[in-house]
């Protein structure tokens, strides 16, 4: 089964198409980078990966089936296009890492001492655990978006879609999010990852997806997609669970570090 198939996909906002005449299919355990100028639309195919853009033609299937079913979404984690998850609410890590076991809560709703444990151990993946208890407004960007890595794990997905997760935060924390990637991707879990700054996730990303006005113009490794394909130097924001049969679990071998940015 492919995680990800696409058959002359359009997918936009309303009933404007951003992509166009998509067709893309990858395979389960696959490290993918979707690459692109801004606006070129590949944060909008992610998107519609993820129920958050409109299919508005053509077949986009997710984990084998019709793109958001709500018992896919527990199978899937997404790491937004966000710096920081600091908000006017105060929130530990423990408790934003937590929302990432809602699609998996059992029928009471509550966070059962399974629930519990996986949300330790993917602060713990991210290299976090001293920091379980602390407000998450008191850690760094780097920390902030490591946070938010934690909150996706946490569900155990079978595919793992980041938008621009190394954008603004500094060596040290893309280091340490590159070694996270490896070892969540050594699991089997299907990786997409939107980025313009490939270098960092160079030793995790094997396969490239170039996005130019809308449509794939490159699908290939990414070592030869090419330089001008893949950063601008600059970052812009474009405009039930069930138990996976495959992907990242909580109790495989973790990365240390220092915990810091």
């Amino acid at each position: 089964m492919s995680a990800i198939r696409l058959r002359d996909a359009r997918i936009g906002y309303g009933d404007a198409a951003v992509v166009q005449g998509v067709d893309l299919t990858v395979a389960d355990g696959e490290a993918i980078a979707v690459l692109g100028s801004n606006g070129s639309g590949k944060t909008t195919l992610a998107r519609g990966l993820l129920g958050l853009a409109t299919v508005l033609g053509g077949e986009v299937e997710v984990l084998g089936a019709p793109v958001g079913r709500p018992r896919e979404r527990g199978r899937i984690g997404y790491v937004p296009q966000r710096h920081t998850v600091s908000g006017a609410v105060p929130a530990t890590v423990r408790e934003v890492v937590g929302v990432g076991r809602l699609a998996r809560l059992g029928p009471f709703g509550r966070l059962r001492p399974a629930d519990r444990a996986a949300v330790q151990d993917a602060v713990a993946a991210v290299g976090l655990a001293d920091r379980l208890g602390d407000p998450v407004a008191s850690l760094s960007g780097g920390q902030q978006r490591r946070v938010l890595v934690a909150r996706a794990l946490a569900a155990e997905p079978e595919l793992l879609v980041m938008d621009e997760p190394t954008a603004g935060v500094d060596a040290a924390s893309q280091d340490a999010l590159a070694a996270v990637l490896a070892d969540v991707s050594a699991t089997g879990t299907t990786l997409l990852v939107v980025t313009h700054e490939t270098a960092a996730l160079a030793g995790v990303l094997t396969r490239a997806v170039v996005v130019d006005h809308g449509r794939i113009s490159y699908d290939g490794p990414l070592a030869e997609a090419g330089v001008e394909a893949t950063t601008d130097g600059h970052h812009h924001p474009e405009g039930t669970g069930l138990a996976p049969s495959r992907g990242y679990r909580l109790d495989q071998p973790r990365v240390t570090t220092d915990g810091g940015r």
